[in-house]
């Protein structure tokens, strides 16, 4: 019979080094089905492995970081490329919208208004469906 605490220690300690499920399942001897079988009894237990999971991903985050210094110091362009891309502002892919048009009497027309809510559902993530955020955007004539 296997000592559950010792084999749930094991695990969150594997999870907090690589944070996969089926390598520290393999690297302390259960099956996935019994590490979700424990997650399922113990909300404590789950709690713990989501902690866990985390710090493996901190973790690798960091070695991965690493790498990237390291091929810049290599004067890799596309390490170059990547670090500027996602740490320094100069270089961050961005959306420029510009439009010209003429408001008559200080109202839009209905085309003119779709176009406004195309453009901020642009730049609203995820939302190009149907009944998404920008369609429910209310749109005010100046008066």
């Amino acid at each position: 019979m296997i000592n559950k605490s010792k084999v749930q220690k094991t695990l969150l300690e594997q999870l907090s080094k690589m944070p996969i499920i089926q390598v520290a399942c393999d690297k302390s001897g259960v099956s996935r089905a019994t590490f979700y079988r424990m997650c399922k009894e113990s909300k404590k237990f789950k709690g713990n492995t989501d902690k866990a999971i985390q710090q493996g991903r901190l973790l690798i985050n960091d070695m991965a970081e690493t790498q990237i210094i390291s091929a810049i110091k290599d004067r890799n362009i596309t390490g170059l490329i990547y670090w500027l891309n996602h740490n320094h502002p100069l270089y961050k892919t961005r959306i420029e919208i510009e439009a010209n048009h003429k408001i008559n009497n200080g109202k839009i027309s209905k085309e003119q208004e779709a176009l406004i809510k195309k453009a901020i559902g642009l730049m609203i993530p995820n939302n190009s469906k149907k009944g998404s955020a920008q369609d429910n955007i209310p749109i005010k004539d100046n008066e």
